[in-house]
């Protein structure tokens, strides 16, 4: 599930993972003693839902980047070179693309001691294929192999861009062959509060749904941090963590509502950012429902949409209208993508052409989510305008992703939902994840079938490794069937918009983890 500032969704076990974890504070391990002065304070609305690095799929990402490390890094957009070097200090891939080699860096242990090595990345990624909330990106590899202890292999079935793969925001952890013994004996092993990572810190400290302390890890391979302590307080009202940074409680608050940013742009402590996010917001209409089953109907309804207003008002103006369901900046997205716009005449015209009348449908959306908040009620509005009565419905994420599971037939009429891809391929993910059909679909909650559709998302994907060109020509003949058949509505990009004190120096918006924040990057000015 995609959705909502503070929860998102796992293509195989998340929501299990939630109903069933049970987490307590405790400590891991005391890494270096910190005096008060190398101590950041943070306020986020980041959430932990599992600190399990293979089935995280959540907003802990925000932690998890200075934990754990993958093999490589994904650079913020336009950055040169493209990757750097994680657990892997090179990598290198055959000419058909279908094998590829990375050297384990020297030097690297975990955090409990043991030594990194191919062996014990191959048992980390193996773990991760074969469990993993996120397991799927590994759908290419045949075989990872470690024919020495400095060389990891892979060979895949289809060629596939495995250095971006690598360096996913989930399921490409690197983990400890210690912790992978402990979670096979106890499934909740992680949920204390305890880590298995590589990373240049480690958690010192967790209070569920309070307090997150990490602290540097002494022997980590890399540079030093400049905060020895990063102790990060989880409050998900946004005006709160506004005030916690302005009066200084806390060095730093990464989510302050986008109705506060004029007044910080006015205020001389702070630098307001914009930039680019993998975050897109996208309504499925339920297809099953008739007349919603007849796409005249869902082509007027998305002719219905005030786009311009709800970017305006829900976002704040802080985003762009979609073009389908991939972001502005994130593969497959193509500019010539068509896009609905506001027509209510035309959207009546369709409507009565189809022979509907006095269509009565329900939306449901995220009660958590105070975008879709704002913008819900103006799809109610608009469609008021052309005689459709839509009865609006805010339910916690988990039960609307619920009912919209349970019993599809007599589910919601539309669905709006915030999703962005698990690493920076939106054709892998968002055109299959939302769009593609399948015997019981999992996040497909439109519950269309195409199977034109699926057979060029099918072959664009295998296509990619070795033809990035050619499989954008298949996604964007695929992109254009989502337009022509409108199983949903694809309302706007939103812009991540950071608040920057002054006095700190923090490393540039990586829309490759839109959810992490980098401490070791973090220097006082």
């Amino acid at each position: 599930m995609r959705t909502i500032e503070n929860l998102k969704s796992s293509k195989s076990k998340l929501l299990a993972i939630i109903a069933s974890l049970a987490l307590g504070a405790t400590a891991l391990l005391v890494p270096q003693a910190a005096s008060a002065a190398t101590v950041l304070k943070v306020a986020t609305s980041a959430a932990v839902t599992t600190w399990d690095p293979f089935q995280s799929f959540s907003t802990e990402a925000f932690y998890m980047t200075n934990i754990y490390e993958p093999l490589l890094w994904k650079n913020a957009d336009g950055d040169t070179p493209e990757y750097s070097p994680g657990i892997a200090s090179s990598w290198s891939s055959s000419a058909d693309g279908k094998t590829w080699t990375f050297k384990i860096r020297s030097g690297a242990t975990f955090h409990d001691g043991t030594v990194v090595d191919a062996a014990a990345v191959k048992a980390s990624l193996e773990q991760s294929k074969a469990n993993g909330g996120a397991g799927f990106i590994w759908d290419p590899v045949k075989t990872f192999a470690a024919p020495s202890a400095d060389t990891l292999v892979m060979n895949l079935s289809y060629a596939a861009p495995m250095d971006l793969i690598a360096s996913s925001t989930y399921g490409a952890w690197i983990v400890s062959p210690k912790a992978l013994a402990a979670v096979l004996k106890d499934a909740k092993y992680f949920e204390s509060g305890v880590d298995g990572g590589t990373g240049p810190y480690a958690i010192q400290s967790y209070k569920a749904g309070s307090e997150v302390v990490l602290a540097t890890y002494a022997k980590y391979w890399g540079a030093k941090p400049a905060y020895g302590i990063v102790d990060t307080l989880i409050t998900s009202d946004g005006i709160t963590a506004q005030q916690m940074m302005t009066s200084g409680q806390v060095d730093w608050a990464t989510n302050i509502p986008l109705t506060s940013i004029p007044t910080l742009k006015k205020n001389s402590k702070y630098l307001v950012k914009v930039y680019k996010s993998p975050f897109n917001y996208v309504g499925y209409f339920n297809t099953l429902r008739a007349p919603l089953n007849n796409p005249a109907v869902r082509k007027a309804l998305s002719m219905a949409i005030p786009y311009a207003d709800i970017v305006s008002i829900g976002g704040q103006g802080f985003g762009t209208q979609a073009r389908g369901p991939v972001p502005a900046g994130i593969y497959p997205y193509s500019s010539t993508t068509p896009q609905y716009k506001k027509a209510l005449a035309t959207a009546k015209t369709l409507l009565a052409r189809a022979g509907v009348k006095d269509l009565h449908i329900k939306i449901t959306y995220a009660s958590e989510n105070s975008a879709e908040a704002r913008f819900v009620p103006l799809i109610q509005s608009s469609f008021a305008s052309i005689g459709v009565t839509a009865d609006v419905q805010a339910i916690l994420f988990n039960q609307q992703w619920s009912a919209a599971k349970k019993d599809p037939a007599n589910a919601q009429d539309l669905f709006i939902v915030k999703y962005w891809p698990t690493y920076s391929d939106a054709g892998v993910d968002n055109l299959y994840s939302l769009f593609h059909s399948s015997a019981k679909p999992f996040f497909n909650l439109s519950y269309w079938k195409n199977t034109q559709y699926d057979s060029l998302i099918d072959d664009a994907i295998v296509l990619s490794g070795s033809d990035k060109a050619g499989a954008q020509k298949l996604y964007s003949q695929a992109m254009q069937i989502l337009y022509d058949q409108a199983p949903g509505v694809y309302l706007y990009d939103e812009a991540q918009v950071s608040v920057v004190p002054k006095k700190l120096s923090i490393p540039k918006y990586n829309i490759n983890y839109p959810f992490s924040a980098f401490f070791a990057g973090i220097k006082a000015n």
